[in-house]
């Protein structure tokens, strides 16, 4: 049998700091791939150039290290992997299962983020284009670890999507399944606001001929507002200095049990107990968390 794979992802934009969020989907992964005597890997996905905060890859890692999450092999960064993305986006090209869109944002208002399909048939050049993946009217669904069965209708509710944009930049859906397939994830365990991204990546795995992970996916921790943690600038950078209770608090929101002396260990000897006791069928199966009523 192989060795279960999990990844641990995290972006480097200003709502990618490692916050309480953050750290309770991260915690999850980590603890889900521990218990299984999985590896655990880090990919920085750094798409989004323009959005990037000086300083934010390094205050990442230093946290992860600082809260005893340690990652097995290299750090992938998706930067670098441009041209993987570049060649898959070719064959999908040539085969014409995607299209090249020139759709301006005002032309597209008014239809509730379901593209009509202006562009489908109408052979755009590829220059200053954004290009989409032709999407069929079918229901794509998945069986979650929490949250249980999830699906969509992806013509109807998603419709033909984006995997590269105008200015060049590639897409979230489409890096995550060729890097996930690249990487041999065989688990994915993130936050579920991601929830309905995954019908759009199980499409992309059936295209690609790559196996689909198995999926699960923790609550997310909201503010008082609703919004979720991490989206302003009520969420700063977790400190140093909190490691264990924070670890606390991440391990309450996920149901787990914790030892009689947790507030006086080490994040490493909290996190080994942890996976030693690890059992995901506590998790909440719930979408959501009031972060303060974790306090």
């Amino acid at each position: 049998m192989n060795t279960p794979a999990y990844i641990g992802r995290f972006a480097p934009t200003p709502s990618g700091y490692l916050h309480f969020g953050s750290l309770v989907a991260a915690l999850a992964s980590y603890l889900d791939a521990r218990a299984a005597g999985g590896r655990w890997l880090l990919r920085m996905e750094d798409l989004d150039p323009p959005r990037e905060v000086a300083g934010a890859q390094q205050a990442i890692l230093a946290t992860l290290e600082n809260y005893g999450l340690h990652w097995d092999g290299e750090l992938v960064r998706q930067s670098e992997r441009h041209d993987q993305y570049a060649a898959v986006l070719d064959g999908l090209l040539a085969s014409g299962m995607a299209y090249a869109c020139t759709c301006s944002r005002k032309r597209l208002e008014g239809y509730q983020g379901i593209y009509p399909g202006f562009c489908r048939e109408a052979g755009q050049a590829r220059e200053n284009a954004a290009i989409r993946l032709r999407v069929p009217e079918r229901r794509y669904g998945f069986d979650d670890r929490v949250q249980g069965h999830y699906d969509q209708d992806l013509g109807r509710e998603v419709s033909d999507f984006v995997v590269q944009r105008r200015d060049g930049l590639y897409a979230y859906q489409l890096a995550v399944v060729i890097d996930d397939a690249w990487q041999g994830v065989t688990d994915v365990v993130r936050g579920a606001d991601l929830l309905d991204s995954t019908p759009r990546q199980l499409y992309l795995q059936e295209l690609l001929g790559v196996a689909q992970p198995r999926y699960l996916h923790v609550p997310l921790i909201i503010q008082p507002d609703g919004h979720k943690l991490g989206k302003s600038y009520r969420s700063p950078p977790l400190p140093a200095d909190q490691a264990t209770p924070l670890l606390i608090r991440a391990l309450r929101a996920l149901g787990q049990p914790l030892p009689e002396d947790a507030a006086y260990g080490q994040p490493d000897e909290l996190l080994l107990w942890a996976s030693r006791h690890w059992n995901a069928d506590l998790i909440p199966r719930t979408r959501t968390l009031a972060e303060a009523q974790l306090r």
